[in-house]
């Protein structure tokens, strides 16, 4: 059998397509970096993304709420206007439903009447020869804190009204005992500005309810429900009605003219102290020279609870930032060490930090705050507890790297070249091992600002003070008093629960992100 392959000349081939091009994609590749990949990674993490914007939110509005807050800063305080709900006075006097420091509440008709009375007196001036107006009238006013009457229900033949009020203005007059250069620059401010500061003060006499409260400024019975003269010159009681007028108990003169002031403390007539009686609402102005603004309310002790919480954020994420960065250095160091080495130096420092990571943490804190808080502080001795054991689980993390990483040709051939241990490990075996230590300690955040609140809610740790304070702090002066006044604890506790979930995520797309096992896989 003849096998013989034929042979073909060259003549008879043909290129098919020849000239042209045959597609127009252009096959090109280029190196993508490990930090570039990661990026990429993360990026097409949507719930880290959104993680990542809702941290950079609260960090800025940690940073620049401080700034835009003109008026006053975070150590500014006011005792009367305690836990009061949010309020911006432009937006309260435009009556739109929020940000008017409301309040709801059930008040009998003796409290109720009385609420409405603020606004009443509020309005009475020199122009009207200090005439009062009905309770109708005064619902209109700016300055009455009852916003909206919702429902009046009758129990046990006693009438109880659902309101909404302005808790600011709720606070109504007060007395104050002022020398009388301040009186006479009380009434200069009084004519300069137009506002009314100072309202004639009350009678101490059988028509009083409470002498020492300046708001019953109406004739009352010995329970505190207003009178009415009738036309046989007897007092009988009234009820609520809008056209009710209330018939005022001022102290007057002889002529008949009402008092504004009453002599007190030591002296005569011309060095003795005044008593006076002012709106404090327009007092506030008068003593800061701005309107009463609390975007979130105002805490237990009358700081700005929005200026308060920026604080508070601030320090839980210094503190956190702080003990990740120091956990970061001392772990890598540790773990590289034992890692690398191994043999009898991995065992003693495995049993160093077995010792270590049994010590309890609440212990450790609870004992440097009682020792050590005294003579650093709290913010410093609080950073000891977390950083002394804190550093264990990035050291793990990286010892279980190394012995990963540290009997791979790359690693060997460096040996062989007369790499040092100390270039291996820092130059060749660390790099590989970036990944999971930032990983690592980025989940270190959440845990820390946690552990910080905990701390500070049970009363280990005393954040407080009107330099500074935390997000546990704040929740814990809130745990008594948050039933009555939910936004003392809904504030904090939801800023500590998005940092929670939100650093939680961003660290899980990190984890994601720095997997070298998912380099160059298209998710």
């Amino acid at each position: 059998m003849n096998n013989k392959i034929p042979e073909i000349s060259s003549e008879k081939f043909r290129f098919v397509n020849n000239g042209e091009r045959i597609t127009d994609v252009k096959l090109e590749t280029k190196p993508v970096g490990y930090f570039k990949d990661a990026l990429q990674r993360f990026g097409k993490n949507k719930a880290s993304i959104v993680a990542t914007v809702i941290i950079s939110l609260i960090i800025l509005y940690a940073f620049l709420v401080p700034l835009f807050t003109f008026s006053h800063d975070a150590q500014f305080r006011d005792n009367y206007y305690k836990m009061k709900e949010p309020r911006i006075d432009k937006i309260a006097k435009m009556k739109l439903g929020f940000l008017d420091g409301g309040r709801k509440d059930t008040l009998n008709e003796r409290a109720f009447i009385n609420m409405i009375a603020l606004g009443v007196a509020a309005e009475s001036n020199e122009a009207n020869g200090y005439n009062v107006v009905s309770l109708g009238e005064a619902l209109e006013s700016e300055l009455c804190p009852v916003i909206r009457l919702s429902d009046i229900k009758t129990q046990n033949k006693d009438n109880y009204y659902t309101t909404r009020f302005d808790s600011v203005l709720s606070v109504g007059f007060i007395y104050k005992q002022v020398t009388q250069d301040e009186y006479k620059q009380m009434l200069d401010w009084q004519n300069e500005t137009g506002i009314q500061l100072i309202y004639p003060i009350i009678a101490d006499n059988e028509f009083s309810f409470d002498a020492t409260d300046a708001n019953w400024w109406y004739k009352t019975s010995a329970n505190g429900t207003p009178l009415k003269k009738t036309n046989n010159g007897q007092y009988t009681s009234r009820s609520y009605k809008e056209d009710l007028v209330l018939e005022d108990n001022y102290e007057r003169d002889s002529e008949g003219n009402v008092k504004f002031f009453r002599f007190v403390g030591g002296g005569d007539a011309s060095t003795a102290s005044y008593q006076v009686r002012i709106l404090y609402y327009s007092y506030y102005q008068y003593i800061n020279g701005f309107a009463p603004n609390y975007l979130l309310g105002t805490d237990s002790s009358g700081y700005d609870l929005a200026l308060r919480m920026a604080s508070g954020i601030r320090l839980s994420l210094i503190l956190a930032f702080s003990v990740s960065i120091i956990n970061f250095i001392i772990g890598a160091m540790y773990g590289a060490v034992e890692g690398y080495y191994g043999g009898a130096v991995d065992i003693i420092m495995e049993r160093i930090s077995d010792i270590l990571v049994e010590v309890p943490f609440i212990v450790v804190s609870t004992l440097f705050q009682i020792h050590l808080a005294k003579k650093v502080g709290a913010v410093p001795s609080l950073l000891f507890a977390f950083v002394l054991t804190g550093w264990i689980g990035t050291a793990s993390g990286v010892r279980t790297q190394f012995y990963r990483f540290k009997n791979q040709e790359y690693v060997m051939a460096a040996r062989t070249l007369g790499a040092s241990d100390a270039r291996i490990i820092w130059k060749h075996i660390f790099p590989n091992s970036l990944g999971t230590i930032i990983t690592s300690s980025a989940l270190v955040i959440p845990g820390v600002i946690f552990s910080e609140s905990m701390l500070s809610f049970l009363g280990i740790v005393n954040l407080g003070g009107s330099k500074f304070t935390s997000l546990g702090q704040l929740l814990s002066d809130a745990s008594s008093k948050w039933i009555s006044y939910p936004h003392l604890m809904f504030y904090p506790a939801l800023i500590i629960s998005l940092l929670m979930i939100c650093f939680n995520l961003f660290g899980n797309g990190l984890r994601d992100a720095f997997n070298p096992s998912l380099r160059g896989v298209d998710e």
